[in-house]
């Protein structure tokens, strides 16, 4: 029988452990909100201890590879398989729900870890060297996350000065639309006032006329009168 001491053992409960972790918070996301920072921030979190998982399951099937061959049974090395691949596909079941399918191409919140960097990262390390780079790993995610909110925050403010200047524009253009409807019935207003001067000066003309029509009959008759008087 293993012993319960055995680096193997340990490293698995461990792993088991971290996944049955994992189902709780999947579990807890159905009660957030559909959207918000909560829901983003328990979703990362999620991703993020799937990510470790997968890196645990590498180190697992390491050790498991490491093993002397007749340090244990047959038996016993087909139960360890077998253990380390329904936790594997349990942890398959959960990355594919998170667009993690397979491990294949298993990227951490950046999206720039792989399968393979995580092998060679794992490569020769005991459970004390495991645990170092799995809090490497978180502190680079966190990195990764604060990096994240920072363009995420940066870009809200875009979206704001963007958006108070379009609203800024909007008004000038509501005045601008203003000034042409106070300019267009002012130029009305004043086609008007020609309009009846010109009425106007027409109608003077035609009074001046008449009155010299009939200043020049009257010296006409006048004239007339004089030379019938005199002549």
């Amino acid at each position: 029988m293993a012993s319960s001491l055995d680096p193997w053992l340990k490293e698995y409960n461990e792993a088991s452990r971290l996944a049955d972790d994992i189902s709780s918070m999947i579990a807890d996301r159905g009660s957030l909100p559909q959207s918000g920072p909560e829901i983003m921030r328990h979703t990362s979190a999620i991703r993020r201890k799937i990510t470790i998982l997968g890196t645990r399951l590498d180190s697992l099937e390491s050790l498991l590879a490491r093993i002397p061959p007749k340090s244990i049974t047959d038996k016993e090395m087909h139960k360890r398989q077998d253990m380390l691949s329904n936790l594997k596909s349990k942890a398959k079941q959960m990355a594919t729900s998170f667009n993690m399918s397979n491990f294949a191409n298993r990227e951490d919140l950046l999206g720039q870890s792989k399968k393979a960097d995580d092998m060679s990262r794992v490569a020769g390390l005991d459970n004390q060297g495991i645990v170092g780079l799995q809090r490497q790993i978180m502190k680079e995610q966190d990195e990764g996350l604060e990096k994240l909110e920072e363009t995420v925050l940066s870009t809200k403010h875009i979206a704001l000065a963007v958006n108070e200047e379009l609203t800024l524009h909007t008004r000038l253009i509501d005045d601008i639309e203003d000034h042409v409807d106070v300019t267009n019935s002012r130029l009305k207003r004043v086609q008007k006032r020609l309009a009846i001067l010109n009425k106007h000066t027409k109608g003077g003309c035609s009074c001046m006329c008449l009155l010299l029509s009939v200043v020049a009959i009257v010296i006409l008759a006048v004239i007339v009168w004089l030379l019938v008087k005199y002549l």
